[in-house]
């Protein structure tokens, strides 16, 4: 737990929550970058991290950080000659979301650094929102997927959040904890990988709930950190059932697209991206495949879906 040295003795204001598997370097930059962070961040915080049975480096040095909670939930393999069952992305955070004692809750992911003051921003606009008696119950911070190579991230300073039904949804972001109880968290049994946390928005919005946006809070995000575990988690879709289930409570028009984005632009000077070269390079192997489509093909694959079963609604 990180605490400010006045205030040894105070419940911390916000608990900074993420999930991993088999990222160590990612990981530990993610760490370095949230624990720089909290040295603007003068109230009381805590860091709580979900790990999914890694196999690489991660369980070892987790277990050595001491301003750490770390939660090891094996998710993968075998036990005992028997398969483990892979239990869904919403159990796994919730592990984290329920552990958590901050008036706020974070979360980030184990592959986004935070560009400085995110959080910083993020908590006067959440204290000042409350203040003036609005019912908000999460904040967006605005991220980007980092171009490939790094001579054209100068030219990608298009930072967004994500809409569903005209709604804001965190990727990254801010929740109100007390909000998170009232809903009893994330949906753990009807999604297995993603649309969980849009779920959580939009069950949040029916309880009258505002999810909005953090406008000076962003985030970088490294989309090709481990493209073999992403592309196994995104051929577990749920998409379909995430339709049928909100199409009709927004009464959204048969065949229109119900997702959409808001951008806005912003040049981060500090350039905290190019942090993400002491980790990962990518190599001209990587850039072929990626040349080929296939790279593509698999990031675009529940996008694509989407599209297909958005014509049928």
């Amino acid at each position: 737990m990180m605490q400010n040295k006045n205030n040894l003795n105070l419940s911390p204001q916000i608990s900074i929550v993420l999930g991993t598997y088999n990222r160590y370097d990612f990981l530990k930059l993610t760490i370095k970058n949230i624990r720089e962070e909290l040295k603007r961040f003068v109230l009381p915080a805590e860091i709580i991290v979900v790990d999914g049975g890694s196999t690489d480096e991660t369980i070892p040095w987790l277990t050595q950080q001491k301003d750490i909670i770390s939660i090891i939930q094996h998710n993968r393999g075998a036990w005992q000659n028997k398969p483990i069952t892979r239990r869904s992305w919403g159990y796994f955070m919730n592990l984290a979301f329920k552990c958590s004692h901050g008036k706020y809750v974070c979360m980030v992911s184990d592959d986004c650094l935070l560009v400085p003051n995110a959080i910083a921003n993020g908590y006067k606009l959440f204290e000042a929102k409350l203040k003036n008696q609005e019912k908000i119950g999460a904040l967006a911070f605005y991220w980007r997927n980092l171009p490939l190579l790094q001579k054209n991230w100068a030219k990608n300073n298009t930072y967004h959040v994500l809409q569903v039904f005209d709604k804001i949804f965190v990727n990254h972001g801010m929740y109100l904890r007390k909000a998170l109880e009232e809903i009893d968290y994330i949906d753990e049994k009807t999604y297995q990988f993603y649309n969980a946390d849009t779920d959580l928005c939009l069950r949040l919005d029916q309880k009258g709930y505002v999810c909005g946006d953090s406008p000076n809070s962003y985030v970088e995000h490294y989309n090709y950190a481990n493209v073999g575990v992403r592309s196994k988690n995104e051929s577990n879709q749920d998409i379909e059932t995430f339709y049928k289930k909100w199409n009709p409570v927004f009464n959204w028009p048969a065949g229109k697209n119900p997702g959409a984005t808001k951008n806005k632009e912003y040049v981060d000077e500090g350039k905290t991206a190019e942090q993400f070269l002491s980790v990962h390079s990518i190599t001209p192997k990587t850039i072929a495949f990626i040349a080929k489509g296939k790279l593509q093909k698999k990031l675009l694959r529940p996008i694509n879906l989407a599209k297909k079963l958005i014509g049928k609604l």
